[in-house]
């Protein structure tokens, strides 16, 4: 199933014949804040299974190209995010592209981050680069897990129990040596989407492969079982640490191939089994500090 946000908040069912609104089914008016509707329908999703089956087969739906697609998940409880997750990353970051203390920090060593909520945004939103002179903005093309369920302590044995489905995201960052956190938490730093396609849709989780282009040229290219640290593993490394709660969204880490992106470009992220985004780079006049002053040097994610 492919689940989406759409027209701002509203929720629906992708289908051959288009949208099948189903907002109503999380109890939300769709005009609610703070926008948890998604959440609260995945949280609901297994005992709103018959009425999620009624609405598809009686509800009229949407041609697709007229409705505007936002980030499936608008408010999650959390995004974490694992750095350093391929091993042909870890290399290009020794090699020019940052600073070769990332060798020390893998993320079967280092662990994970968290990734401001109001970076999220959707299929159709600008990337907006702020105004950071000599500075570097890279994309970073990642799998996205959204979590289906609570749990903490969870066994990796056990941990596709707990995914609900998966999307595209981008993971833009400010190259440097500020805190992780802060380079990568701008406003639109976080594209998610097109939709939510559940778990059971995607077979091997770890045969899936992604790649991103810049203007038409390829510039990343994976497959999940390149991962350092998998995904079973992702799920039991972030339980151990913090409460997973439905909605919440693991950023799995990027392959190799990240670069700058400026205004005018297009990036397009495509996930097998997923989906595509397609995105413009746009500049922004918003962002700069005098934190940024620092150091003009590229450093590691």
């Amino acid at each position: 199933m492919k689940l989406v946000t759409f027209n701002k908040e509203h929720l629906g069912i992708v289908t051959d014949a288009g949208v099948v609104d189903v907002t109503d089914l999380a109890g939300l008016d769709a005009n609610f804040w703070p926008p948890v509707g998604m959440v609260r329908l995945i949280a609901d999703f297994e005992a709103l299974q018959p009425q999620l089956a009624d609405a598809v087969a009686s509800r009229e739906a949407r041609p697709l190209d007229s409705v505007r697609l936002e980030a499936p998940v608008r408010w999650p409880n959390k995004v974490i995010a694992f750095p350093a997750n391929y091993h042909a990353h870890i290399d290009e970051m020794k090699h020019g592209v940052g600073s070769g203390v990332i060798s020390k920090y893998k993320a079967n060593g280092q662990g994970f981050f968290l990734k401001a909520n109001s970076s999220i945004s959707g299929p159709n939103d600008a990337i907006v680069l702020p105004p950071l002179e000599g500075r570097e903005i890279h994309h970073e093309c990642e799998l996205a897990i959204i979590i289906g369920k609570r749990g903490r302590g969870i066994d990796a044995a056990c941990s596709q129990d707990y995914i609900f489905g998966f999307t595209c995201l981008l993971d833009m960052v400010v190259r440097g040596t500020e805190e992780r956190v802060m380079r990568k938490s701008y406003d639109t730093f976080c594209p998610m989407g097109p939709w939510i396609v559940t778990a059971d849709e995607m077979g091997d989780f770890s045969a899936i492969k992604m790649s991103l282009t810049v203007n038409g040229e390829l510039r990343q290219s994976a497959v999940t079982r390149d991962l350092i640290v998998d995904i079973p593993e992702m799920i039991a490394m972030a339980s151990a640490v913090t409460t997973l709660e439905p909605g919440d969204i693991i950023a799995t880490g990027t392959p190799a191939g990240v670069g700058p992106v400026k205004d005018g470009d297009i990036i397009e992220i495509t996930i097998d089994g997923v989906g595509t985004m397609t995105l413009p780079v746009t500049s922004g006049t918003v962002g700069n500090h005098s934190v940024w002053n620092a150091t003009k040097v590229p450093a590691s994610a």
